[in-house]
């Protein structure tokens, strides 16, 4: 048992609990809940950005992708930093003017409340859940190799923290504890990275050369196909980062947090900037794994296999570099990853339910805000305990596959229709309801249907449908139900949509709508 590990994890967690009471005693509205009060700068909501970005699923999954068939996991790695254009060119500035909470508000300003804030709440779960799970066994895996508990054990433990953490502080607890650990996390990774390459005397193709001698694949490690052989899952991948990462609720939340567009633009700026870096280093974290821990008894099981499964490569590296203290100081960061993601995720999934749910949809717009925070707040207490079972189901899961499938469903469900309502201005009701829940039963169905469900979860020896991610045919059906049903509706709400789109372009250009 890594005593060092063990004292930085709990300062850590005293630490993240002090700040949530911290935001508890400054979190008396909605505003303050669900948004930090819009008081959050460019900077800081760029760093919380990144941080929910730089999640568990990029620094233990990605790079166990990358030390597990090397070139093939730096799709992930390109994939997760040009979705940021998409943001900062296409969705930022116009989100935070028309919207308040979350992006149900944005699809519903010109198209009939109800209905569209149901579909568009449904879709948010639909992604939150994945996304969450990614986390959960990460964090399975981790407080597992780092307590030798139960896996079982160490899910519940996250799942309860989880659960104070947003209950209590809302987005102004969440907000603080991303910021830090994302300052930590680029910290680390960048120590890892100049550990392993100082011990190559700073030569790149000298860690690939070693990588290759050293990988049981060889040189097959450099070239694309180990991973993925077929172009339907590239493409599905690559639109699952490149749209899916605009239609994470969770990220799309954090546009609300700053006072204005002006830092809108500023938040992605900088966590273009962050991710870009951060997302650089995998790859030399990556193979500097396979190098120096593949082959090290110490990490190795009796069978051969990565103590804790692949995605402990990163972890064991960190042992590497520093010994035990970096170590512990690299299990505390991983740690703190994985709970202010989970913490932004589920915030995002209690708004839905809350907010887009009962506020708008069964109070009509006039909700109690008491009942409404206390709604939110028994909503994050049932998807902890949700997740907590389901991650128990998925031990040993890649976590980067998994939040891969909530990027699909993002770029399937909430993407398209966010993206049209913004843009199109024949785009309506039936339009939206048809195209969002099209691309989300398709999307869902293929999952399900797919190896990683079908197969790794359920059993079956093949999957029905050949492939793991659905985002090319969900997000096509999204688009082409969301067209036709458009414009075909020749219906008078039609008209009114139609003619409302200008009210709409003006206010996406002028500023944000006064809150209710």
């Amino acid at each position: 048992m890594n005593i060092s590990a063990i004292a930085m994890f709990f300062v850590f967690v005293i630490i993240t609990l002090g700040i949530t009471w911290w935001a508890a005693k400054h979190t008396k509205t909605r505003s303050d809940f669900y948004a930090a009060g819009r008081s959050i700068g460019g900077l800081q909501n760029g760093l919380a950005i990144a941080g929910d970005f730089m999640s568990a699923a990029t620094f233990l999954g990605v790079t166990a992708l990358v030390y597990s068939t090397g070139m093939d996991g730096m799709l992930f790695v390109i994939g997760g930093t040009l979705g940021w254009a998409v943001v900062l060119l296409l969705v930022a500035e116009r989100l935070r003017n028309l919207g308040q909470y979350t992006f149900s508000d944005v699809v519903a300003f010109r198209l009939e409340r109800k209905p569209v804030r149901i579909m568009s709440a449904t879709g948010s779960l639909a992604v939150a859940i994945p996304y969450l799970l990614a986390q959960m066994v990460g964090a399975g895996a981790l407080i597992q190799s780092l307590f030798h508990l139960p896996y079982n054990l160490a899910v519940v433990l996250v799942g309860v923290l989880m659960t104070l953490y947003v209950t209590f502080g809302g987005m102004l607890a969440t907000t603080w504890i991303q910021t830090i650990k994302a300052v930590l996390l680029l910290t680390g990774g960048t120590i890892i990275s100049v550990g392993v390459m100082a011990m190559l005397n700073f030569d790149f193709g000298a860690l690939v050369s070693a990588a290759i001698d050293v990988h049981p694949q060889g040189p097959a490690i450099m070239a694309p196909g180990l991973l993925f052989t077929d172009p339907i899952t590239i493409i599905s991948i690559g639109l699952a980062f490149v749209f899916g990462t605009a239609g994470l609720p969770h990220v799309l939340m954090r546009f609300f947090t700053v006072p204005d567009a002006r830092q809108a633009r500023r938040s992605v700026a900088y966590a273009i900037g962050f991710i870009g870096y951060f997302q650089s280093l995998i790859f030399i974290i990556g193979l500097g794994a396979v190098v120096y821990v593949s082959n090290n008894p110490e990490f190795l099981t009796a069978g051969g296999g990565l103590i804790g499964g692949s995605n402990m490569a990163a972890i064991h590296l960190s042992k590497v570099i520093g010994g035990d203290l970096f170590l512990g100081f690299i299990s505390a960061v991983a740690f703190a990853t994985i709970l202010a993601v989970v913490s932004g995720l589920t915030l995002s999934a209690a708004a839905a339910v809350s907010h887009d749910i009962y506020a708008n949809v069964i109070c009509d717009g006039d909700s109690d805000r008491k009942t409404e925070l206390r709604i939110s707040r028994i909503t994050t207490v049932v998807i902890g305990l949700t997740t907590m079972a389901l991650a128990i189901l998925l031990e040993g899961e890649n976590v980067a596959v998994l939040a891969l499938i909530a990027l699909a469903i993002a770029a399937s469900v909430n993407f398209p229709v966010m993206f049209l309502s913004m843009y199109w201005s024949r785009f309506t009701t039936r339009g939206a309801l048809a195209g969002g829940y099209s691309g989300l039963a398709t999307a869902l169905v293929l999952v399900l249907l797919g190896p990683t469900v079908w197969v790794s979860l359920l059993g079956f020896e093949k999957p029905v449908y050949p492939y793991a991610y659905p985002t090319l045919f969900a997000m096509l059906a999204n688009l082409i139900c969301a067209y036709w049903f458009s414009v075909s509706d020749k219906s008078q709400r039609a008209l009114a949509e139609a003619e409302s789109f200008a009210a709409q372009w003006i206010q996406s250009e002028i500023g944000p709508v006064q809150e209710k």
